[in-house]
């Protein structure tokens, strides 16, 4: 049995770029045109027709294009070759679109942690830090700030007093601040501090109680209680510090029971001593002896040069 053998057709020769960009030219020239050509052509001669047109046009263009172009962009144009067809929602899209949108995704998803991350800084900031460090406070000065400081201000009352009535006062007020930390009364410990430290400054003052002798003012107060017809003598005095000052004191005012900070005050003494001070005076204007009483370093108590009833005032 014989029988020719056909060959096989050479395969198509490879399009130039030239010839290829022409043909892209040829369609977007169809895509253009194609409302106008169908409404020009009938159905059967449509392509015939459609290529007459497109030489035309492009001869009015003073190019000169072959055939096999105009044929090859109208196969084209059946084909959708030159036409994007956006591609069919799926994982691989999803993918592929992300991809290519990564930069602004991933400082979106920077910016989204870091605003997070911003709201868990403030909020710990802002309401959870301060009730840890207030109570971390809290016990570092009950366990360790107030213990010491009662402890520091207990030792310089001992190393100052020299009457047991200040070690005795030291001694109850140490007493009660460490009941109050015991207790975690942390402004009661505070108190009993504040008040060693008060102590200790009142060992320290030194004075001389003078009796006011001074023209302009008053050197004694007659008062008499308006409940009674009896009658209460006191010396106006001040504390005279060692600068020669003046010093303010607090004192108990005997008539209302209030407390005053005053630098002047009166003391009841009996009608024997306030005479014979009222004496001093009108001898020559000047109280001779004017020294009621001195404060020593050490003490708590005025040592009075002359007998006292012990009741002050702050008015007259």
């Amino acid at each position: 049995m014989s029988g020719a053998v056909t060959a096989a057709p050479p395969p198509p020769a490879p399009q130039k770029l030239d010839e290829l960009m022409l043909a892209m030219d040829v369609v977007d020239t169809i895509r253009h045109r194609e409302l106008l050509v169908e409404r020009e052509l009938q159905q059967g001669a449509r392509d015939d027709e459609l290529r007459n047109r497109l030489r035309e046009i492009y001869k009015g263009q003073g190019i000169d294009v072959p055939d096999s172009v105009i044929d090859e962009g109208i196969k084209a144009l059946k084909d959708s070759r030159f036409v994007y067809v956006p591609p069919k929602p799926g994982v691989a899209v999803t993918l592929a679109t992300m991809w290519v949108n990564r930069a602004h995704i991933l400082w979106t998803l920077f910016s989204v942690v870091l605003f997070v991350v911003g709201l868990r800084v403030g909020y710990y900031l802002l309401v959870e830090r301060p009730p840890i460090v207030a109570a971390e406070t809290a016990r570092i000065e009950l366990s360790e700030t107030l213990p010491k400081a009662l402890d520091t201000s207990y030792a310089n009352v001992l190393r100052d007093a020299k009457v047991d009535e200040a070690r005795t006062q030291a001694a109850a007020l140490l007493a009660n601040g460490k009941a109050a930390i015991a207790r975690r009364d942390a402004d009661e410990a505070r108190g009993q501090v504040t008040a060693l430290d008060a102590l200790d400054a009142k060992l320290l003052q030194t004075y001389e109680l003078r009796i006011v002798s001074r023209p302009d003012e008053d050197t004694g107060i007659i008062r008499s209680p308006s409940d009674s017809d009896a009658e209460n003598y006191y010396l106006i005095v001040e504390a005279i510090g060692a600068d020669g000052r003046a010093m303010n004191m607090d004192i108990a005012n005997e008539e209302n029971e209030r407390t005053y900070r005053r630098s002047m005050w009166g003391v009841r003494v009996s009608e024997e001593v306030f005479d014979r001070v009222r004496n001093d005076k009108n001898d020559d204007g000047i109280v001779e002896n004017n020294i009621l009483g001195q404060k020593l370093r050490g003490e708590l108590q005025v040592r009075y040069n002359m007998p006292v009833l012990g009741g002050t005032i702050t008015r007259w």
